[in-house]
């Protein structure tokens, strides 16, 4: 399942103590054996839930956590209606399955006005993009969608003997948190397409990376950020790009 199972109590311990959203509808995703589990039942959520796709953990955690009953729910996180099932704010908390990180990622995006935070352990690599600032290697996609609505802090670092089976690489808890104070001033779809565009050609400057959008000629020759690369763009300048596009 691409999962990897944290056996320090300590760090599960540290991340659920980490959300900073107590009122909120609380969804754990693959808690495996119930190591962060745990800890997270013990915290004042308005409610908690997990959700785990192999059959034998939901056996284990319907054994070993009676007290989920209806709340543990047997199903792939990817494919779950979150709309239906929480109406008002929810968070988003787990030690992720290196193989499906960016896509819970770009799935919290998917319900950025609903999903107000998020704790919990990525590969250090997605980690780092996540939480990284313009200028860094590390800046790319990901970190532009994300900080474009949602507050990001990487809080720590977790060694690769810290789970069974050891992964090959180190691990990054990070928290990310919705600041509906940050809202685009431009077409979000927009806003995407220039991201996305701009990254493929990371090396590229922009006039070259961006020659397949429609930008108008004498802007792209005469503006001094199509003389930039993508990872030099902050968010604003990404929302100046995308007014730049014609309607």
């Amino acid at each position: 399942m691409g999962q990897h199972f944290l056996k320090n109590e300590d760090i599960a311990r540290r991340i659920a103590e980490a959300v900073r959203t107590p009122d909120a509808h609380v969804l754990e995703i693959g808690p495996g054996m119930g190591v962060l589990t745990q800890f997270l039942l013990q915290q004042p959520f308005a409610d908690f839930s997990v959700i785990e796709l192999d059959e034998e953990s939901v056996a284990y955690l319907q054994e070993h956590f009676p007290q989920l009953g209806d709340n543990l729910i047997a199903g792939d996180f990817l494919k779950l209606d979150l709309a239906a099932r929480y109406p008002d704010k929810f968070v988003i908390v787990g030690n992720f399955p290196y193989n499906i990180s960016s896509q819970i990622l770009f799935k919290l995006l998917d319900y950025k006005d609903k999903a107000v935070e998020l704790v919990g352990m990525f590969q250090k690599e997605v980690g780092e993009r996540v939480t990284a600032t313009a200028g860094k290697k590390q800046y790319g996609i990901v970190s532009v969608l994300m900080q474009a609505f949602y507050d990001t802090e990487y809080l720590f670092t977790v060694s690769e003997n810290e789970f069974l089976p050891p992964p090959k690489v180190k691990s990054a808890v990070i928290r990310v948190t919705r600041n509906f104070d940050k809202k685009l001033h431009c077409d979000e779809d927009k806003f995407k397409l220039v991201v996305k565009t701009a990254f493929n050609y990371r090396r590229k400057t922009l006039r070259n990376a961006l020659q397949s959008l429609p930008f108008p000629a004498y802007t792209v020759a005469s503006d001094p950020i199509f003389t930039q690369r993508a990872e030099q763009l902050s968010v604003a300048d990404y929302e100046r790009l995308a007014n730049m596009l014609p309607a």
